[in-house]
């Protein structure tokens, strides 16, 4: 027999002290007082020691099961306490969600998402991290990424939120004027385009689609750079043509330093995704965060 008494049985141990009655603590255990007995009874052969005086009209504890109810019973109450308080995290989400984002997605999600979710749940700190290269968020330690949706690993579940995206070539009007309007994606041959490096060192292909054909070009340019707000920047003093995201040149745009080009080759892609790894349990504080995402997002759409 396994020498290890198990926690029903030491449950049951002081609910028979407690009450000096096997009857009254059956009912409190909801046991029946035959299968109350067979348990201590257990308890008993596996300690190797007698733990209760028995008698028609009494129970009370041997000098053993004294001994054994002193020691015992702080233990299981600091037990009770321990697994109350834990209990606490999934009715009250508190703690650390450590997130990892792209810069922009970083932007979007604290514009977004970041004060409803303060507001709501205030004892969540969320320590978010932007990081320009992709890496597995379980191994560095995250809890979650943020991404674009066609970009996020497939062993991953993910929760869109935000609006569609495109990206799109744009530059100012100066040079435009100087340098004419690109009609076609090869147009770009002959004009300074302004590179982007990605975050592992490759050069990004500019791509365009157009009635489901699509076209993925290498460009040309005096200029690179790994950034996309430089390349904002670059673009709106005239050093050329820029292929954005059109969230990040959304100002540029609105205040006239920028104009996109071949727009109606620029087709929209799905914006941001969540993504966190398949638990069966997901964490309490990232569970609220899921939760705050996904009924945004259905505010957005306008879905009940």
């Amino acid at each position: 027999m396994n020498k290890t008494p198990s926690l029903p049985e030491l449950t049951a141990f002081l609910a028979v002290a407690r009450h000096q009655s096997f009857r009254i603590a059956a009912d409190e255990l909801a046991l029946s007082p035959s299968t109350l007995s067979h348990m201590i009874r257990a308890l008993e052969e596996r300690l190797e020691l007698r733990l209760f005086h028995r008698t028609t009209r009494s129970v009370a504890p041997t000098e053993a099961g004294a001994q054994l109810v002193a020691q015992l019973a702080p233990i299981l109450s600091s037990l009770e306490q321990t697994l109350a308080t834990v209990g606490m995290l999934k009715a009250r989400p508190s703690g650390t969600l450590r997130i990892n984002a792209s810069r922009h997605a970083a932007r979007a999600l604290l514009r977004d998402i970041m004060p409803f979710f303060v507001h709501r749940y205030p004892d969540v700190h969320v320590d978010l991290v932007t990081n320009g290269r992709f890496i597995d968020i379980v191994a560095e330690g995250f809890d979650a990424g943020i991404r674009l949706a066609q970009a996020v690993p497939q062993d991953m579940i993910a929760v869109r939120f935000g609006a569609d995206g495109r990206f799109v070539a744009v530059a100012s009007p100066d040079y435009l004027a100087t340098h004419g309007i690109p009609r076609t994606p090869d147009d770009l041959l002959h004009h300074a385009c302004i590179r982007f490096r990605l975050p592992g060192g490759r050069l990004y292909r500019w791509e365009f689609a157009r009635y489901g054909q699509d076209h993925v070009m290498d460009v040309a340019g005096a200029l690179t750079l790994d950034d996309m707000d430089l390349m904002v920047d670059a673009a709106s003093a005239g050093q050329g043509i820029a292929f954005v995201s059109e969230e990040t040149a959304r100002e540029a745009l609105e205040k006239g330093r920028l104009a996109i080009i071949l727009d109606d080759w620029s087709p929209a892609f799905p914006g941001y995704a969540l993504y966190y790894p398949g638990h069966r349990l997901v964490p309490p504080a990232l569970r609220a965060f899921i939760d705050v995402v996904k009924e945004l997002q259905a505010r957005q759409i306008g879905t009940p």
